[in-house]
C-alpha cells in the first residue's frame, strides 16, 4: 500500500487485527478474507433494513433514534464494499479507512460525502450535516425527536443513494 493517510490506517488495522489473533482473542480491527459477494450482499440487506427503520422511528414517534439507523444503513453499505474484496472489519474507523483506500485507488467510484457522513473530526472540523455528529447528539442528548422532518428526508435520501452505488459497486 501507499503512504496515504488511509492506506496507513489500513496497515494499521491488519497488525491490530493480526496481533489480537495471535494472542487468542477476537479481533477488532481488519483482517484480509475470500472476496465474498454472499457477505456483501447479506450487508446491503441489513442496509435495506436499516432505511426501513429510519422510516418506522420517524412514523412511531421514535425519529430521534432515525440517525443511528441512517449511520448503520451507511456503515452496512460500507461493509458490503469491503466484504467484496476480501476485508472483514470488526472497528469503524478502520472500515472507513478500507473505503477511503479503495476510493483513492481507484478501486470503487464513490462520491466522498458518503464517507465524510461517517468521518469522526476534531472539534474545529465539525460538520452540522455530519451524521455521526446528528447520531451522537440524539443518541446521548435528550431530545427525544428529530424536528426537521426535511433533515430526516435528506437522510433517507442519502442512504438510498449509498445504496445504490453500493449495489453498483458490489454488483458490477
Amino acid at each position: 500500500m501507499g503512504e496515504s493517510g488511509s492506506s496507513k490506517k489500513v496497515d494499521w488495522c491488519l497488525k491490530k487485527a493480526e496481533k489480537e489473533l495471535k494472542e487468542g482473542t477476537k479481533h477488532r480491527g481488519l483482517v484480509k478474507t475470500e472476496e465474498s459477494i454472499e457477505e456483501a450482499r447479506k450487508h446491503i440487506l441489513k442496509a435495506e433494513h436499516n432505511l426501513q427503520a429510519i422510516q418506522y422511528f420517524d412514523s412511531g414517534g421514535f425519529s430521534d433514534w432515525s440517525m443511528s439507523a441512517v449511520f448503520y444503513c451507511i456503515y452496512h453499505c460500507f461493509l458490503a464494499i469491503i466484504s467484496k474484496f476480501g476485508y472483514e472489519s470488526r472497528n469503524q474507523e478502520c472500515t472507513i479507512a478500507v473505503v477511503k483506500y479503495f476510493k483513492e485507488e481507484g478501486k470503487i467510484d464513490l462520491e466522498t460525502k458518503f464517507i465524510e457522513a461517517l468521518e469522526n473530526y476534531d472539534d474545529k472540523e465539525r460538520h452540522e450535516t455530519n451524521v455521526i455528529e446528528k447520531r451522537e447528539q440524539y443518541t446521548y442528548g435528550t431530545s427525544v425527536s428529530v424536528d426537521n422532518k426535511e433533515e430526516i428526508e435528506k437522510n433517507i435520501n442519502l442512504c438510498k443513494d449509498c445504496l445504490d452505488k453500493t449495489k453498483e459497486i458490489v454488483f458490477k
